[in-house]
């Protein structure tokens, strides 16, 4: 049984989230008739993003995702795989979903503090002076 598995650290919210090819050698008009696709998670574009375009070693990217070496191997295993099918068989390229957090976001941040003044009401906060002695 494996345990809870771990959000992924992403450094960028990716801008360009559906990429389809054109039918043609040489760029020609784009596929009329629905194709097929082959969805990639966000953590796996961020893998590709690490290793092949800013050319990290598979460590420093695995620590920066905030995963095991191993973990990144099969990450990017599965990016690559992906990727290679869509462009072999003429596949469109979804990126959607995985299990990650964008690098900076505050996690399980506590609430922040109410001003002077303010408690905790059934209903959420309420100031002190709504409240009758």
């Amino acid at each position: 049984m494996r345990g809870a598995r771990r959000r992924r650290c992403v450094g960028f919210q990716p801008n360009f989230l559906y990429f389809e090819p054109r039918a043609g050698a040489r760029g020609g008009e784009p596929y009329i008739h629905a194709i097929d696709e082959k969805i990639l998670k966000v953590e796996e574009l961020e893998s590709i993003r690490l290793k092949d375009y800013l050319q990290l070693d598979q460590a420093e990217a695995a620590k920066s995702m905030g995963i095991s070496q191993p973990t990144f191997h099969r990450i990017i295993t599965e990016a690559h795989r992906k990727i290679a099918e869509a462009f072999v068989e003429g596949k469109a390229i979804r990126i959607e979903g995985g299990n990650y957090v964008i690098a900076g976001a505050k996690i399980n941040a506590p609430p922040r503090r109410m001003p002077p003044g303010w408690r905790g009401g059934k209903r959420g906060r309420v100031p002190l002076a709504s409240f009758k002695s």
